[in-house]
């Protein structure tokens, strides 16, 4: 697929006669991406789907208020990453899930049969990430797996660069004592 800068994206969305048309764009240029950051994060395809949809209708309902200060991907990722968290957080709430129970239910999912790709050490890290709290495992994620820089953290979470360090020190540190207990 041809990337399109995000200038004439926006430049297409702006444009009455042009928006559905860019906004249709914009879904394809960085669907696949933000799933990928979702499901990460909640693992179930289902759920990942479902906040896929909800964080871009999220953003086609705010684009008037998107101010250009970061890129529309940063700006789509922080939208999805708020999105997630506050499902995360209501179904915790909703079935009254204690985060033993939460994570419980959730490896279990790992380990079913086609639930995840990949191998063993994958598996174990997946069921690692479980034990972290969600913010030390969303840090983990942009730092480790989307190999974002501290700074781009900051701008998608809203949290200080030296917040953010020491969140990914602490998360390194449980994953390795949960893989070595292994």
């Amino acid at each position: 697929m041809i990337q399109i800068d995000d200038q004439d994206i926006l430049r297409l969305i702006r444009k009455p006669e042009t928006k559905n048309r860019g906004f249709r764009i914009l879904i394809e240029q960085y669907q696949r991406r933000i799933y990928q950051v979702i499901r990460r994060m909640v693992l179930i395809h289902e759920d990942a789907d479902d906040l896929t949809q909800n964080t871009f209708i999220k953003a086609y309902r705010h684009l008037d208020k998107f101010r250009e200060d970061s890129g529309l991907y940063t700006w789509i990722y922080r939208i999805a990453v708020n999105e997630t968290l506050s499902f995360l957080e209501k179904k915790k709430k909703r079935f009254f899930f204690s985060v033993d129970d939460h994570q419980e239910k959730l490896e279990s999912y790992i380990d079913q049969p086609g639930s995840l790709d990949g191998n063993e050490i994958e598996k174990k890290l997946a069921k690692a990430l479980l034990t972290l709290p969600e913010k030390q495992r969303l840090v983990f994620h942009l730092k480790y797996q989307e190999e974002m820089t501290y700074e781009q953290m900051a701008e998608v979470t809203g949290t200080s660069i030296g917040a953010l360090k020491a969140s990914y020190h602490h998360a390194v540190k449980k994953i390795e004592e949960s893989l070595k207990s292994e």
